[in-house]
C-alpha cells in the first residue's frame, strides 16, 4: 500500500467515527440504542440488512471457491439468500416489526419468554451470546489478516485498529450509527466493486464481449450452475439454512426488521435486500470468477482476490478496496455487538439481577452502552488470542455455524401460528437434537457436503415440526394472543 492508499483508509475510519458521534445525539434511551426507536426507513433497513449479511470472508474463503469451482458460488450462496430473503419478506419480516409494536421488544430473543418459557429463552440467549464472542472475534482476526496481506501491518495492530474503531462508534451511537455506517459502507463497496469489475474487463482485452466470452476460457465446470461438491442438493440445503438465518435467526438481521416502523416497512426492506442479493453479487464476484485466467494453479486460491487487487489497481484504489473489505466485516461485527448486547442486557442480566427490571430510561441506556463496550472488548481480546485457540478456535466457529439452524428454528417458526403446538419443551429437544446430530456427523462423517453442513438443521427442523404435530396439549391463551396480534393488520 502507498501513502494515498493509507489516506483513503484513514478518511474511511474518520467517516465511521463521525457517523457514530452524530448518532450519539439521536440516542435518548435503550429503545433508540437497540431499535432506533422503531423509526428505520425501509430503504435504510434494507441496505443495512444486505450489507450486514456477509463479511470480509467473501473476499477470502469465497474467493477461493470462485477460483476453484466458479459460478456455482453465486447459485448456492447469493441466489439462495435472495430467494430465502424474499420468502421472509412476506411471511416473517412483518411479524418482527409487529412484535416490537405489540410487546415492546428490543432484542430478538426477548419474545421467547412469552412464546415458550424461561428455560428455552435462556438456552437460546446464553448459547448464542457465548458462541458469538468467538464468531465475532474470528471475524476481527480475519480482517486483520487481510490488512496484513495488503500492508504488512502486524495482525495485533490490525485487530486493535479495527476493533477500536468498531468499539467506539457502536458504543456511542448504537443502531443508528450501525445502519448509517452500513449505508456508507455500501457506497464504498459499490465504488470498489464496480472499479474492480471494470479493471478486469479492461485486462481481458475483449471489451464488453469479455463478460460473456470469459466463461469459455475458464476451467471445465467453472461456468456450470452446479459443480461438485456444490450440488443441487447442497443448494437446497443452503436455501433452508439461509431462510432461517436471513429471516432473523442471525440476530443482527432480525434487528433490521424489529426496528422498522411497521410490517409494511419491514416487508419492503426485506424485498430490497433480496433484490440486492440477486443483482449485486454478480458484479462483486465477477473478478473472482475471472481469477483463474490471470493466475494459474495458485497454491492458495483464497489469495486470488488479494493478488488481483495488488496487481491490477492503481495507487489510491487499493485503499478503496481495502476499505470495502473493512466495510463488510465491520458491518457484521458492529451489528453483532449491538444485537448481542441487547440480548445480554434485556434477557440475560435481568434474570441474574432482578433489580435491573426497575431501571429508569437513563439507567437502561447506560447499561446498554456498558454491555456493548464489554462485549466488543471481549471479542477484541478473543481475536488477539486467536493463535492460542488453535484448532479449538476453528472448532468453536464451526460449532456456531452448526448451531445457527437449531437455535434459529424455534425463533423463526415460533412467530407463525401454524407451529403453535411446538412448545418450549419441544423447542429445547429440537435444539439438543440438532447439536447431537452435529456431533454424530463429526464422529461419523458423510461424503456428502450437503449432509455435513445441513444435517444439524434438518434434524432440528424435523424434531420441531414432527413433535409439534404429535403434541396433544392445547395451545396456551398467551401464545394464541401473541399470534393473533402478529396476524392483525397484515397489510401494515
Amino acid at each position: 500500500m502507498q501513502v494515498l492508499d493509507w489516506v483513503v483508509l484513514f478518511i474511511y475510519f474518520i467517516m465511521l467515527l463521525s457517523i457514530g458521534l452524530w448518532a450519539y445525539f439521536r440516542v435518548k434511551d435503550s429503545a433508540d440504542f437497540y431499535t432506533a426507536g422503531g423509526k428505520l426507513p425501509w430503504w435504510l433497513s434494507g441496505i443495512s440488512h444486505h450489507v450486514s449479511g456477509y463479511s470480509g470472508a467473501v473476499f477470502v474463503a469465497y474467493a477461493g471457491i470462485a477460483y476453484t469451482h466458479g459460478f456455482t458460488l453465486y447459485v448456492w450462496w447469493a441466489f439462495t439468500v435472495a430467494i430465502a430473503t424474499m420468502i421472509a419478506a412476506f411471511y416473517i419480516a412483518p411479524r418482527w416489526s409487529r412484535l416490537r409494536i405489540y410487546s415492546g421488544i428490543q432484542s430478538p430473543t426477548e419474545y421467547l419468554l412469552t412464546r415458550y418459557n424461561l428455560t428455552t429463552q435462556q438456552l437460546i440467549a446464553w448459547t448464542g451470546a457465548i458462541i458469538k464472542v468467538f464468531d465475532t472475534g474470528g471475524k476481527l482476526a480475519a480482517i486483520a489478516v487481510l490488512l496484513n496481506v495488503f500492508s504488512g501491518t502486524s495482525i495485533t495492530v490490525g485487530i486493535l485498529l479495527v476493533g477500536s474503531v468498531s468499539l467506539v462508534y457502536i458504543t456511542i451511537g448504537g443502531l443508528w450509527a450501525d445502519v448509517w455506517n452500513d449505508f456508507a459502507q455500501f457506497i464504498v463497496q459499490l465504488l470498489a466493486g464496480i472499479t474492480m469489475m471494470v479493471m478486469i474487463i479492461i485486462k481481458l482485452d475483449d471489451g464488453l464481449e469479455g463478460l460473456i466470452s470469459m466463461w469459455d476460457k475458464l476451467p471445465e465446470g467453472n461456468s456450470a450452475f452446479f459443480n461438485s461438491p456444490y450440488t443441487v442438493f447442497f443448494a437446497l440445503v443452503m436455501l433452508v439454512i439461509n431462510f432461517f438465518s436471513y429471516s432473523g435467526g442471525t440476530w443482527n438481521l432480525a434487528t433490521r426488521f424489529i426496528s422498522s416502523s411497521s410490517g409494511t416497512t419491514a416487508r419492503k426492506a426485506a424485498v430490497l435486500s433480496s433484490l440486492l442479493y440477486f443483482i449485486w453479487p454478480l458484479i462483486l464476484l465477477y473478478p473472482m470468477f475471472a481469477s483463474p485466467l490471470f493466475f494459474e494453479n495458485l497454491a492458495d486460491p483464497t489469495l486470488s482476490y488479494g493478488k488481483m487487487v495488488i496487481d491490477f489497481l492503481p495507487k489510491g484504489l487499493v485503499g478503496l478496496v481495502l476499505a470495502s473489505l473493512f466495510a463488510n466485516t465491520l458491518s457484521m461485527t458492529a451489528s453483532d455487538s449491538n444485537t448481542v448486547s441487547a440480548v445480554i442486557s434485556r434477557d440475560i442480566l435481568p434474570n441474574l439481577f432482578p433489580k435491573i427490571r426497575s431501571f429508569s430510561n437513563s439507567q437502561n441506556l447506560k447499561l446498554a452502552r456498558i454491555t456493548t463496550l464489554c462485549f466488543t472488548s471481549l471479542t477484541i481480546v478473543t481475536a488477539l488470542n486467536a493463535g492460542y485457540f488453535g484448532g479449538v478456535f476453528g472448532l468453536i466457529i464451526s460449532w456456531f455455524a452448526a448451531l445457527l439452524g437449531p437455535i434459529s428454528i424455534p425463533m423463526i417458526l415460533g412467530l407463525l401460528p401454524a407451529f403453535a403446538k411446538s412448545d418450549g419443551k419441544i423447542a429445547v429437544i429440537s435444539i439438543i437434537g440438532g447439536l447431537m446430530g452435529f456431533i454424530v456427523l463429526k464422529l461419523f462423517p458423510f461424503d456428502s457436503l450437503a449432509v455435513q453442513v445441513g444435517g444439524p438443521t434438518i434434524i432440528a427442523l424435523i424434531l420441531y415440526i414432527g413433535l409439534g404435530l404429535l403434541n396433544k396439549r392445547e395451545v396456551s391463551p398467551v401464545v394464541k394472543d401473541l399470534h393473533l396480534n402478529l396476524e392483525k393488520n397484515s397489510s401494515n
